[in-house]
């Protein structure tokens, strides 16, 4: 019998074969860190997530599959992630152009641009972003 209080979502990407990917890096401890946009948080009324915070880790079915904790927050301008995050975000990125790229493609996909409201969405150099250090404290599956 589960006696663990319910967990707000930690969800990656959207239900899919990058969420699948983004889950199975968490799980594996290639990825501990994540990138969000400080838009996103305006947009759904939600604050940023305290340290210490502790969230169920979602797949693409709608399952927990780890209990996350976060370790660290921090709101910079794009620009200004560095090395470290890209490279803990556990997606194979070597270089933050890289890394870049790759959220570039994913900010700008019909998919995110429909969930902001906002068809020509673009981001740039001062686009404010969430960056997120967490740890897995439990595995569910």
């Amino acid at each position: 019998m589960d006696t663990r209080e319910p967990l707000k979502p930690f969800l990656l990407a959207f239900p899919g074969p990058l969420r699948d990917r983004l889950v199975a890096a968490v799980l594996s401890g290639e990825k501990v860190s994540t990138s969000g946009l400080l838009l996103e948080y305006e947009i759904e009324k939600e604050e940023l997530p305290p340290v210490g915070e502790r969230s169920a880790l979602i797949d693409s079915q709608g399952r927990e599959t780890a209990v996350v904790e976060v370790t660290e927050v921090r709101v910079l301008p794009l620009g200004s992630v560095g090395l470290r995050h890209a490279l803990d975000e556990g997606e194979g990125y070597t270089s933050v152009a890289e890394w870049r790229a790759g959220h570039e493609a994913f900010w700008h996909s019909e998919e995110m641009r429909d969930a902001l409201g906002d068809p020509s969405f673009t981001v740039d150099d001062d686009t404010m972003v969430v960056a997120e250090r967490f740890r897995v404290v439990e595995r569910l599956i």
